[in-house]
């Protein structure tokens, strides 16, 4: 067997899979491997059993790990539950935010490798599948091709400051889909930029799926279908039209199997709908969390769909080039979740370590002094700042100063309250 050895990056960790016949002169491809909310990389790497796989097959598995302490400078980095912010728009583009982050460390790992920089994959489940999307838009001339198990489309949900870790925005999306998919296809092909190329991408979901509704799944394909499209140069909005379909029952559960082709009749898509699979990873493993024994093998199909083309040739676009986008912002119409407080963390929280969490994991108990805003709260504090982007260089205002303006706002209503 190989190595599975831990790294520091910035303020961040990760794990690394290295195959044991690795050779200094030959390049490995690399799987870039995005953990769940409450997940960290040895629960996912047990779970998917994707280190056994890449131990057969020979590529490397980077791990990156979202359960890290919360930093002050950087509240878009961080979240309660460890998971990616994918719902975030400095999380969305290429250069900033998480993007940038993985990108770094894939940097990082080809810096000490032989990694084949046509072989790059991103893939990832719930949150961190969510991850994976956004990377194939953000990074097309960095990834071959995308994974993507229980996440949501591109641009799915868009908010510009973190104060709930779970905004409501994205609770709506996980819960009913997006408006249009096609329109976040479009948003997609905009972030590609000067590095648009057609990505192959692979999608599973199970649909008995409570946390994240099957229909997010056939809304990615959708917004994959239009992008792909716009890249080959098409005008309006793709026939999403599956070229094949085919089902059976694998290991006790029945799925299927929709395949989309581009304009060549190449195979460019695929769909695995799994009947009666919830919030888990089909054919994976009980040592870890969120993943279902029966089924198929969704790491061994995932594999041998990224891994069947090279990487088509795209021309490089510099790493401070950003595509600028207006975010849509898009009221709430859910019911707010009684039972789950927004924490603003004053002091470092401890970090979830979950071994065998539920599908839906109790709200953490706050740590002291940390300050609870109910989600009903009818007050003016929102997850938007509508008008302002809140990224690096926040401008007058400071993030840490916005805090502080909260939380003093916050102890005036209390005493009142009190009086």
């Amino acid at each position: 067997m190989g190595e599975f050895l831990g790294f520091a990056y910035q303020d961040f960790k990760y794990k690394l899979y290295i195959p044991g016949e690795y050779q200094v002169d030959k390049e490995c491809p690399l799987v870039v491997l995005l953990h769940g909310c409450s997940q960290n990389p040895d629960d996912f790497a047990a779970g998917t059993n994707m280190n056994t796989l890449a131990e057969k097959e020979q590529f490397f598995v980077l791990y990156p790990d979202m359960n890290h302490p919360f930093n002050p400078a950087d509240p878009a980095g961080y979240n309660h539950f460890g998971c990616w912010n994918w719902f975030l728009d400095k999380n969305q583009h290429r250069g900033q935010g998480h993007p940038k982050l993985i990108y770094g460390m894939i940097n990082e790992v080809k810096s000490k490798y032989m990694i084949d920089s046509k072989k790059v994959y991103a893939a990832g489940f719930s949150a961190g599948g969510s991850q994976a999307c956004i990377l194939g838009a953000a990074y097309p001339d960095v990834f071959n091709g995308i994974g993507i198990y229980s996440g949501l489309a591109y641009d799915a949900a868009n908010v510009l400051l973190l104060i709930d870790p779970l905004a409501n925005e994205a609770q709506k999306r996980m819960a009913t889909g997006v408006p249009d998919p096609f329109e976040c296809g479009n948003h997609a092909f905009q972030e590609m930029g000067e590095n648009k190329k057609k990505m192959r991408v692979i999608v599973f979901h199970g649909s008995s799926d409570t946390t994240v509704n099957p229909i997010n799944g056939e809304q990615v394909i959708i917004q994959w279908a239009q992008t792909n499209f716009l890249v080959e140069g098409g005008i309006g909005q793709a026939d999403v039209t599956p070229a094949q379909i085919h089902s059976d029952s694998i290991n006790g559960k029945s799925y299927i199997c929709y395949v989309y082709h581009d304009s060549n009749d190449k195979e460019l898509l695929e769909f695995w709908l799994i009947d009666e699979m919830g919030h888990a990873w089909s054919g994976g493993t009980e040592t870890g969390s969120y993943t279902d024994p029966s089924g198929p093998n969704a790491t061994e199909i995932m594999w041998e769909f990224l891994s069947k083309h090279p990487q088509q040739h795209v021309e490089k676009r510099s790493e401070t080039q950003v595509i600028e986008r207006t975010p849509v912002f898009v009221e709430s119409q859910l019911h707010p979740l009684e039972s789950l407080p927004v924490v603003i963390p004053v002091e470092q929280p401890p970090v979830n370590d979950f071994v065998n969490p539920p599908e839906n994991p109790p709200a953490p108990t706050p740590p002291e002094p940390a300050v609870e805003i109910p989600l009903e709260t009818p007050d003016k504090t929102s997850t938007e700042i509508k008008g302002e982007r809140m990224d690096e260089s926040p401008g007058k205002t400071s993030i840490k100063d916005f805090v502080k303006a909260i939380l003093v706002k916050l102890m005036k209503r209390k005493n009142k309250t009190k009086k």
